[in-house]
């Protein structure tokens, strides 16, 4: 792996994102998209299929309006009317895509391998006679021979292509077998590499991270992970785990996650589950007694990051599983002091009632309670 290369996130949530069974983005929500990535720093937006028809095209030229920092690719099959619905778009950059594994090759395209080296050549040389920068997205690249993924990448090389996308299309990948095929086609083409992942085996983020760290320098994303089937690798574990797990910032503004993934949210009407990873509404929520305890000590003892650095907040829930520090320290900051006996008595109730009602209690239902308690002398 090339510590010193950036890695460029090119963030297909209008495109692969919006191929997600059912989900539709009307162009206004589109354009918040795009900004909002654009300002977070992401460095490439796939925006849409202009051979979809009139309306794509349209709402592709709306997003070029934009005059964004952040390029603009858009997908196309690797077919010279494809390229040229995305020239009528005003891009300036094409992904072309082609079936590379025998699989597809044989059950889907009813061809042969010279067959698809004549397709990428006539497609590849279309969009380069038009100055275009290209991406050839190798479709199915994880079920592919790998030495004719090679051949095909030195064709794409010598023919002006700017670089490779290794498709793990029906996310049947885990991170060895990836890091394996990446680093042998990095081994043997200096052509950019991309990697673009799927969650069938809930295996996308690791994957992506695994292709980067084989020497992939573009790495395909979603928000929330939206995409086909299982959706794709997400955008914000993706960029979390290379930065904390790898050593390896993509200069993405994370503070904007929760404000980013849940207008992602709302716009597909996917709603994110509170304990979905780095942006739920719930992964800094801390109830047991030994993990709020701790945290309340130092949050590093219990966080891996600040929750800030994604736009959340520590939480300290009350419930079955509670200590008396966590609820002293909760006390404490709705204006209610009491002694550590007084606390200790408190907090049988307080695991009795989230017993009976299967919930952690609310501020306001401590606050009943503790009165209630005082009120009869209690303490």
């Amino acid at each position: 792996m090339k510590g010193e290369e950036t890695i460029v996130i090119d963030d297909t949530t209008l495109r692969d994102g919006e191929q997600t069974a059912g989900v539709v983005f009307t162009l206004e929500e589109k354009k918040r998209i795009a900004i909002m990535l654009d300002e977070m720093g992401v460095g490439e937006i796939e925006c849409g299929i202009p051979a979809m028809g009139a309306q794509e095209i349209e709402s592709v030229r709306a997003l070029m309006a934009l005059d964004l920092k952040a390029r603009l690719i858009t997908w196309n099959r690797a077919l010279v009317q494809d390229i040229q619905a995305s020239l009528d778009a005003g891009v300036r950059a094409v992904d072309i895509s082609l079936s590379v594994s025998d699989i597809h090759i044989e059950h889907k395209l009813r061809k042969s391998r010279d067959w698809v080296k004549e397709q990428l050549k006539r497609a590849l040389g279309f969009a380069k006679s038009h100055d275009l920068y290209v991406c050839v997205g190798g479709e199915d690249s994880s079920r592919a021979d790998l030495d004719f993924l090679v051949e095909l990448m030195t064709i794409a090389r010598q023919m002006g292509a700017d670089r490779f996308r290794f498709c793990d299309t029906l996310g049947v990948l885990d991170p060895f077998t990836t890091y394996a095929k990446v680093a042998y086609l990095r081994e043997r083409t200096p052509l950019d590499l991309e990697v673009h992942t799927h969650n069938d085996l809930g295996m996308a983020t690791a994957n992506a991270v695994a292709g980067v760290r084989a020497g992939a320098r573009f790495v395909n994303t979603t928000v929330n992970g939206l995409g086909e089937r299982a959706g794709n690798a997400a955008l914000e574990e993706v960029v979390m785990a290379l930065k904390h797990a790898c050593g390896r910032d993509p200069g993405i503004d994370t503070r904007r996650f929760v404000e980013l993934s849940r207008f992602v949210a709302g716009a597909s009407c996917r709603p994110v589950p509170e304990w979905k990873a780095i942006v739920g509404e719930s992964v800094f929520s801390h109830e047991s007694g030994l993990h709020a305890d701790g945290v309340l000590k130092n949050p590093t003892n219990y966080e891996g990051f600040d929750p800030a650095e994604v736009g959340l907040s520590r939480r300290l829930v009350l419930g079955k599983h509670s200590g008396s520090h966590g609820l002293s320290h909760r006390l404490r900051q709705i204006g209610v002091e009491l002694g550590r006996l007084e606390a200790l008595d408190l907090l049988e109730r307080v695991r009795s009632f989230s017993q009976r009602n299967k919930r952690p209690l609310t501020d306001h239902e401590l606050l009943v309670m503790c009165r209630g308690y005082l009120a009869q002398g209690q303490f």
